[in-house]
């Protein structure tokens, strides 16, 4: 099958090989995919980059969608033929699905709905999922406050992002919050057809200082935050309100992060943070019943930044 693979951690043009490599077989309780498409996340650059690799090569990416072609035993036949899309292809394993073919999990290829591009089913894995669980933490949090404002506000750092606009179509759309995005200029459009009803240009505006003019100086009841190492400054600030809770599934800096811990505790502040391949069997189900259900309804949109031949 034809696949792209590195055997050394470095830039893209420099260690990537595409070529031929053996075809999986699906063993028990495995499915074998012909994939159709493949998605690229941060995630996925990051461990090209830099992380130790998990085998003599490794074909990357997590997420992906395609066709069961074949199954190992334990598996139903019935499956063969079956649409599906795919999470954690190449989470704590060598092989992912920049390839024509992923054998893995059956567990792990999902049924896919009729009608839904593959590429756009190649974005559910890491940016949906964790959009759906980003928002669930939240509105498990809000639940807890006696007073809850009605809608009550939440800040969407990079509202733009793959996971941002998720997060922003269903904390709008879905569950009536107001959204308060951030994003750059020249992407506030996206963050605003998302659903958006304040954009705060991250790159020329004080964030805290208008998240607080946009909130009668209470700040958020919630943040969703994709980039820790920017974001803690702004608690100091009172972007979140007492009692507020900032859930974090990432930052651009991975090392060690400071936080205001006054303001932590005699604000009674709460982080919360979560990957998405880590996530328990019941968060598992619940994602992806959710996504199920926001996929019906035909109103979660995606954005593909670009499409390339493997």
């Amino acid at each position: 099958m034809q696949a792209a693979w590195y055997t050394q951690n470095g830039a893209a043009r420099d260690v990537l090989i595409v070529g031929e490599q053996p075809k999986p077989a699906p063993q028990a309780g495995e499915v074998l995919v012909r994939l159709h498409a493949s998605g690229v996340n941060p995630s996925d650059v990051k461990s090209r980059r830099g992380r130790p690799l998990v085998g003599p090569i490794v074909i990357p990416h997590s997420d992906g969608a395609g066709v069961i072609e074949a199954v190992g035993e334990g598996v139903a036949a019935s499956r063969v033929g079956e649409r599906v899309w795919i999470w954690n292809g190449q989470w704590q394993r060598p092989f992912g699905t920049a390839a024509e073919y992923i054998a893995l999990p059956a567990m792990q290829a999902v049924p896919l709905q009729e009608g839904i591009d593959f590429a756009v089913a190649s974005c559910f894995g890491i940016p949906a999922l964790t959009a759906i669980q980003a928002v669930r933490l939240a509105e498990q949090a809000l639940a807890g406050i006696p007073a809850r404002p009605k809608p009550p506000s939440v800040l969407v750092t990079g509202a733009a992002s793959a996971v941002g606009h998720y997060v922003t179509q269903i904390a709008a759309r879905h569950e009536g919050w107001r959204v308060i995005g951030t994003a750059s200029a020249k992407r506030a459009a996206i963050a605003r057809e998302a659903g958006a009803a304040e954009v705060i240009d991250y790159r020329s505006e004080d964030v805290a200082a208008r998240v607080l003019a946009l909130t009668e100086n209470r700040g958020v009841d919630a943040i969703i935050d994709m980039d820790l190492s920017t974001t803690a400054p702004l608690l100091a600030r009172g972007a979140l309100t007492p009692h507020g809770t900032l859930v974090c599934y990432g930052s651009n800096a991975m090392g060690d992060q400071p936080v205001p811990f006054r303001d932590l505790l005699f604000r009674s502040l709460t982080l919360k943070f979560f990957v998405v391949y880590e996530l328990t069997q019941p968060d598992r189900q619940a994602v992806l019943n959710d996504l199920d259900a926001l996929l019906k309804t035909g109103l979660l949109s995606t954005r593909i930044a670009a499409r390339l031949p493997l």
